[in-house]
């Protein structure tokens, strides 16, 4: 594939034609920039319905998210809520550490619904305070095709042909395809067109999973406002690791008692125990492989989860694994691609499809935004493919390295609480002021 603004037809120059693969964050960052820069975008999303769920999850908003909002949004509406301090609980809840440290966060479902405005102006709630976008004469065209499932792709030299299936409204399914001079896989973690290029690249389990849920700000306790309001707060014992956090609330509203409290709490479970059948066995009977989505936990595992808290966790965390209503649990695991690049550099992987980061970095959704953002940058001209390759696999290879390493001390290790601040410390500082490593460059010269 051409660069620099497109591929030559007829002696006359146009931007590549794009098709996206998935269509949660990852790919409506993708979208919306693609679309912002001229170019025409159909982007496949598997889900049968227009809109994805809610996954109900807070997300640390980390400076390459909040560049691409700075970038692209056009309606106007905030997309975080500041945390001014980061404090470290003990077991009975009482603050052992606490420091000044302005943090930005946001939740999947506000951030998607501004996406998906700023894509297909898809109207919402969400936008109260903002506006729906405005159509500009330079933006590409676009087209959103949801129950599209990729079957496979073929390098058919000046472009890509992809094969998917759509379910029809009567149930039945149709085949169908369409070439892309610029494939963009953007369907996560499992990905498909991974999966393809790459079928060697397996998640694997790390031992421990994550819960999480949320809760109405107004429904927490005084001591738990007192610790969770506009703070980032933090618990560590052998095996267990909880972060809780002010997060947006109901369609992305910021207003004070009006948010929720979002907690994170990792939590070993050894790969095979009787614990982890249970609570990845959903209320239907089914063995889930990484996810059990919101509101199909089984209630005899949630009862197992709520009974750790009690015994484990500081009285205001377990608090929130009695409250909240729709909790979800998550297998931690961990993948990387060697490269990001295929097909003559017509199909490249962005964000989870890359690298699937574990959350202690607090990266994935920033991963995905700095990931298109550099490759837009790659299409326009303004750094060559070189630089491209440079800048998006060194932090990928980089902070995967880096929460595997931090995970694992965090829930394999007993350490004081001065090396978990560090850790925590270190996840925290911004792409552009890192260091990586000289192993994060082995071999790009050769993609």
């Amino acid at each position: 594939m051409a660069t620099n603004g497109g591929s030559q037809t007829n002696g006359t120059s146009r931007k590549p034609n794009v098709v996206i693969v998935g269509g949660s964050l990852g790919g409506l960052f993708a979208g919306v920039a693609l679309k912002t820069h001229g170019y025409n975008t159909t982007l496949l999303e598997r889900t049968p319905e227009n809109l994805l769920h809610n996954q109900g999850a807070g997300i640390v908003a980390g400076g390459d998210t909040l560049e691409f909002f700075k970038r692209y949004d056009r309606t106007g509406k905030p997309v975080a809520v500041p945390s001014y301090k980061r404090i470290y609980l003990d077991q009975k809840g009482d603050i052992i550490h606490e420091e000044v440290n302005r943090q930005n966060m946001t939740s999947w479902d506000l951030c998607y619904y501004l996406l998906r405005a700023n894509y297909d102006r898809v109207d919402s709630p969400y936008l109260e305070g903002g506006k729906l976008p405005e159509i500009r004469p330079t933006d590409g065209m676009i087209n959103y095709v949801y129950g599209a499932t990729v079957t496979g792709i073929e390098d058919k030299g000046d472009y890509v042909a992809v094969s998917y299936k759509r379910k029809r409204e009567d149930g039945t399914e149709e085949l169908c395809a369409v070439n892309a001079d610029l494939l963009v896989a953007a369907d996560g973690p499992s990905s498909t067109i991974r999966g393809i290029l790459e079928p060697q690249v397996k998640r694997t389990y790390a031992g421990y999973c994550v819960i999480r849920g949320t809760v109405p700000e107004l429904e927490g306790s005084e001591a738990a406002l007192e610790v969770f309001r506009e703070r980032f707060c933090f618990f560590h014992a052998p095996g267990i690791q909880n972060l809780t956090y002010t997060i947006a609330g109901e369609h992305g509203t910021t207003e004070r008692n009006r948010r929720l409290l979002n907690f994170v709490w990792y939590a070993n479970f050894p790969e095979g125990s009787p614990e982890l059948e249970k609570l990845m066995t959903d209320k239907n009977g089914r063995r889930r492989h990484i996810t059990i989505p919101p509101g199909m936990i089984a209630p005899e595992a949630w009862d197992m989860v709520k009974q750790m808290g009690k015994e484990k966790l500081p009285p205001q965390m377990a608090e929130m694994a009695e409250k909240t209503k729709n909790p979800f649990v998550q297998c931690i695991t961990d993948a990387i691609t060697p490269k990001n690049l295929f097909m003559g550099d017509k199909v490249v992987l962005v964000g989870d499809s890359l690298a699937n980061f574990r959350p202690h970095t607090v990266a994935s959704t920033s991963q995905a935004a700095f990931d298109v953002m550099c490759l837009v940058d790659w299409l326009d001209g303004k750094i060559d493919r070189k630089e491209f390759i440079k800048q998006s696999m060194q932090f990928a290879r980089a902070i995967q390295d880096m929460g595997v390493k931090i995970g694992d001390r965090s829930q394999f290790e007993k350490l004081p609480i001065d090396e978990y601040i560090k850790d925590r410390n270190f996840a925290s500082i911004k792409r552009e002021d890192r260091e990586y490593p000289a192993w994060t460059l082995d071999g790009l010269d050769e993609i």
